[in-house]
């Protein structure tokens, strides 16, 4: 297995890992009910959606830097401005969608947990 293969894999893991270790030790070591509002009322957001959503951000990251390598003259120029601004972007969601203090600050740390692993892991060097 070449290096970058070898670095996109663990990059697409280690994000979830890391996501779900934040996870764990925020719900069932400290005891944060984490909640979103969803519909008309609220859900937990347990280990299966953090794993998830976890690794569908690092497979849209991929994604994304796949277009930007065919189609950009600098996609790593580019790619260092376009994700951290979504990273940005993506922080709205548990501010507007958590219920609870607790709930926003453990949504919005896993948010960014889960973009220090993939905006330096996907950059391509």
């Amino acid at each position: 297995m070449n290096t970058s293969l070898r670095r996109l894999l663990l990059t697409l893991i280690g994000a979830p890992a890391a996501a779900l270790a934040v996870w764990a030790l925020a719900v069932p070591v400290a005891g944060t009910a984490l909640t979103v509002r969803a519909g008309g009322g609220t859900q937990p957001v347990g280990p299966v959606s953090v794993v998830m959503a976890s690794l569908l951000a690092g497979l849209a990251g991929w994604a994304l830097l796949a277009v930007l390598e065919r189609f950009a003259s600098r996609p790593g120029r580019v790619w260092t401005v376009v994700a951290p601004v979504v990273l940005v972007l993506s922080l709205f969601g548990p501010v507007g969608g958590a219920v609870g203090i607790g709930a926003t600050l453990v949504l919005v740390l896993l948010h960014l947990v889960v973009g220090a692993v993939l905006v330096p892991g996907l950059a391509r060097r």
